[in-house]
């Protein structure tokens, strides 16, 4: 049985996807002893946990890998455009075991607490367990959006039939054939999971509150010439790639002056290329569609045509239609969604019409009286941001919690760490980083590149311990919402600025200034000596 001496190390991870992995590659490097703990069965994080039906990337493949390890991008495979959820678990996976990662990672392993002592620089973390481990680094590798937001129903646990979150999909097959089923919400993961539920079902009824933007993947099966064509010059692409704001879209067809600036025809031009194109490529079609109103109003225009154009039912249509600002939420990229609407075994309910009142033992109770479903599927989204760390019994300097800390909102130094919380790095939970608006990999893997050469400049220094000054963040939280302030993904309530969640204090958090600014200010402070943080 391990001793509670034997689990000490350097540096302790708490998550096992494509942060932890390679953080965990990084800190070998670097020669210190490492353990991540991973509250899942396998690696893959996020990847592992999203497993409902129709979940996919909506980064093309081609761009979604590691580039640390030159060799396997041009040795992996990917057969779709856009990846399925199979695909990148697998693709992680082998990268696990590709660079023998397993050997230092502890699954079934969730935390329940962390507590920094300033006397001696060490951080004690607790498992639910009942487990103890120290160590003088915690890096919390806990992403954006994985801590799933459960449903706060009345009768919740009346419902007898079958329930699922898609943000905890279970690992086993669940079969709709035959079966009459529910699904609360549409996000992302309700218009990637629905067109696929629809397939099976009986009959399913979709309960709506807020529709999103969404742009069709135009997903297909890659062809070997394309991928040749990019693996040859592959350093290049994804060059190109990373100097885009999202950290991606190496291919796409973007107009470089406003639309302003362009006829009425090549206005439509460029919007059917962008359409046609599919995924995110829309929304950054010209460069002021997130700062001018008109811009942004004539492409959700052109999105909400398009709908009708999908969907043969007007009124249904109609329900379908956001109408809010483009962006203001996370634009979606979907997979015959709205024609799925056009099924004989589907329909729609808007919330806001007829509000859900409870669940019962049968069903879903709305206003207007009962229906009676054998599952009902959760797609109610993520506490994100921060959820995954309040989650945690966190404590810094003096005992602070770290939702004491945030309790008027969230604010890091440059999306890596927190002030009073000396030796924590949070790299991809997305507060005042640009992780939630851009490729996730990438951003992922200049963090762990920033964290580890700041490893290594302290212990050139013969230095431990490293902690952001508050001045330094509230400089940089105010620089984070000054340049939200000048976009419009400010004109709305989303997970961006937690309004999703009952109770959570509002602030728009992520850093929009875009992956190449992000990175450039995080580059520049690393190389004046870690300016703005404490290094003892």
């Amino acid at each position: 049985m391990m001793t509670y001496a034997d689990k000490r190390y350097d540096v302790l991870i708490v998550g096992a996807g494509f942060t932890g992995l390679y953080m965990l590659y990084q800190t070998r490097k670097l020669g210190l002893t490492a353990r991540v703990l991973e509250a899942g069965g396998d690696v893959g994080g996020t990847r592992y946990w999203n497993c409902y039906p129709g979940a996919r990337c909506d980064i093309e493949s081609m761009e979604y890998s590691y580039e640390f390890d030159k060799k396997l991008q041009q040795e992996w495979e990917w057969p779709e455009r856009y990846s399925a959820q199979k695909d990148i678990q697998n693709y992680i996976a082998h990268v696990a075991d590709r660079h023998n990662l397993r050997s230092d990672i502890q699954f079934n392993t969730r935390i329940a607490g962390a507590t920094y002592a300033d006397a001696n620089n060490v951080w004690t973390v607790k498992t639910e367990g009942d487990e103890i481990f120290t160590c003088t680094y915690l890096v919390a590798a806990t992403g954006c959006v994985s801590a799933p937001l459960d449903p706060d129903f009345k009768g919740l646990k009346e419902f007898g039939g079958e329930t699922y979150h898609t943000g905890k999909w279970p690992h086993h097959e669940v079969g709709f054939s035959g079966k009459r089923v529910a699904v609360i919400g549409t996000g992302s993961s309700g218009l990637q999971c629905i067109p696929e539920i629809a397939k099976q079902a009986a009959h399913l009824t979709v309960y709506q509150r807020t529709p999103a933007y969404s742009v069709p993947a135009q997903n297909r099966m890659l062809t070997p010439e394309e991928v040749e064509q990019i693996k040859v010059n592959y350093n290049d692409y994804r060059d190109r790639g990373r100097q885009q704001f999202f950290a991606a879209g190496a291919g796409w067809t973007l107009s470089d002056v406003p639309m302003s600036h362009h006829s009425p025809e090549k206005r439509r031009e460029m919007m059917e290329i962008g359409y046609a194109h599919g995924g995110l490529a829309f929304i950054a079609l010209y460069p002021d569609a997130v700062v001018d109103l008109e811009t942004n109003r004539q492409l959700a225009d052109f999105l909400r045509e398009k709908i009708s154009a999908r969907v043969e039912d007007p009124k249904v249509a109609a329900r379908l239609m956001p109408r809010g600002v483009l962006g203001a939420k996370r634009l979606c990229a979907d997979t015959n969604y709205y024609e799925t609407f056009n099924r004989d075994n589907v329909s729609l309910i808007d919330v806001r019409e007829t509000p859900i009142e409870q669940l019962t033992e049968k069903g879903i109770q709305t206003t207007v009286g009962e229906e009676a479903y054998d599952v009902i599927v959760f797609a109610t989204g993520y506490d994100a941001l921060t959820g995954a760390l309040t989650r945690m019994d966190i404590r810094g300097l003096n005992g602070v919690t770290i939702q004491e800390k945030w309790q008027h909102g969230a604010e890091t130094y440059m999306g890596m760490m927190v002030a009073g919380f000396p030796n924590l790095f949070i790299p991809s939970a997305g507060v005042g980083n640009s992780a939630a608006f851009t490729h996730a990999v990438k951003t992922l893997e200049f963090s762990v590149e920033w964290i580890s050469n700041c490893l290594l400049y302290m212990r050139g220094r013969g230095k431990q311990r490293i902690e952001p000054t508050q001045a330094a963040q509230d400089t940089w939280t105010n620089h984070v919402a000054e340049v939200a302030s000048m976009t419009l993904f400010v004109r709305g309530d989303s997970w961006y600025n937690g309004a999703n969640v009952v109770g959570k204090q509002k602030r728009f958090l992520p850093y929009v200034a875009g992956f190449p600014e992000w990175t450039r200010q995080c580059t520049e402070l690393a190389e004046k000596s870690y300016e703005g943080f404490d290094i003892a």
